[in-house]
């Protein structure tokens, strides 16, 4: 019986069914892999935003370093523009003139400091950090001795100070050509930015040139006025009053004074001319010896200038003090540039 319904014609067997694990398996398989595909998905589209973020950034950062650096360039010609031609510039205008460029460079000093800077651009802005310290302090030591250098005393040394920062605005110059330039270059380069290349930077035109002490003393010298050189008109000088740690000294007889640090003496100046006076330099002599000077930049006709010179070392007991206001050029009375004290130090 089995058999022959075993052998029957036309009857088809049934392919086995599917268990209904398989299709749980078959179906968890496809919810991972589109889980697996939004993934990867969402991953490039986070790179890609990632990635055009660090390039706005490191494109911003060239921007900001070109223009900086445009800048610069600009108050170089300013500075070496003057210094090679100052035409009718007086003295007293050439040191305004050379502080505003001083003062500009104070400016690019700060801002490259505060530039935001992307990671990759860490050592670059480092080394850009310092060409600009470098011009920055340079800049500082020129506009402070250019008075003097204009003046009659002391003006070989400044003049010799200012060349010697002529070598470190080069030195500044090279660290920038070298090594700052082509590393930001690079950055950008590496990261598929075009067209943002940052500009050279020469600040020092004519290189060597202003590392020899005579060139800056003969373009010193044509400033109107300069080198010892008196204006027109009526000059002096005369003492006004000079005090130690704040107690008032008078020439009769002596005056105690508190002994604590290091003193400073403050001596009055005043300009009895009739033409501003640049550079003036005023000299404090202990016992006929130790001599220390103070300088005064400007002294504007009728105007009156302190200067403070600390006394080192430190006097004690009973000494002499000779002020003088060193003689300006043309100056033809001078007997009250000169004063002496008695101070007992306790």
């Amino acid at each position: 019986m089995e058999d022959s319904l075993a052998s029957r014609p036309g009857r088809r067997q049934r392919p086995p069914r599917r268990s209904e694990r398989q299709q749980i398996l078959l179906r968890r398989g496809l919810a991972l892999g589109a889980g697996l595909l939004i993934l990867i998905l969402l991953a490039l589209g986070v790179r890609g935003c990632l990635n055009a973020r660090k390039e706005r950034a490191l494109s911003d950062y060239a921007r900001n370093v070109t223009q900086i650096v445009e800048e610069t360039g600009r108050t170089g010609e300013s500075f070496f523009g003057k210094l090679s031609d100052p035409g009718e510039l007086s003295v007293t205008d050439f040191v305004a003139d050379v502080n505003a460029d001083r003062s500009a460079m104070d400016n690019y000093v700060a801002r490259v400091e505060a530039l935001d800077t992307p990671g990759d651009m860490g050592n670059a802005q480092g080394r850009l950090e310092l060409v600009y310290q470098l011009r920055g302090s340079a800049m500082t030591v020129i506009a402070d001795r250019m008075s003097t250098a204009l003046g009659d005393v002391g003006s070989e040394k400044a003049t010799a100070a200012i060349a010697n920062q002529m070598a470190k605005l080069m030195a500044a110059d090279v660290l920038y050509a070298s090594v700052v330039r082509p590393e930001i270059d690079a950055v950008l380069a590496g990261n598929g930015i075009e067209g943002d290349d940052v500009p050279k930077s020469v600040f020092v035109p004519d290189g060597a040139k202003w590392l020899d002490e005579s060139a800056v003393g003969a373009a010193l010298g044509s400033v109107s006025g300069s080198s010892g050189t008196a204006t027109p008109g009526v000059h002096g000088l005369g003492l006004l009053g000079t005090s130690v740690n704040g107690a008032e000294l008078t020439p009769e007889g002596s005056t105690a004074v508190t002994a604590e640090g290091t003193p400073e003496v403050e001596v009055q100046v005043q300009n009895q001319g009739d033409s501003t006076e640049n550079g003036v330099k005023v000299s404090v002599t202990v016992n006929g010896g130790n001599t220390l000077q103070g300088d005064i930049s400007s002294i504007e006709a009728g105007e009156t200038a302190t200067v403070t010179i600390p006394l080192t070392p430190a006097p004690k007991g009973e000494v002499t003090l000779e002020i003088e206001a060193v003689p300006v050029p043309g100056e033809e009375v001078s007997e009250n540039n000169e004063v002496s004290y008695t101070v007992v130090f306790e």
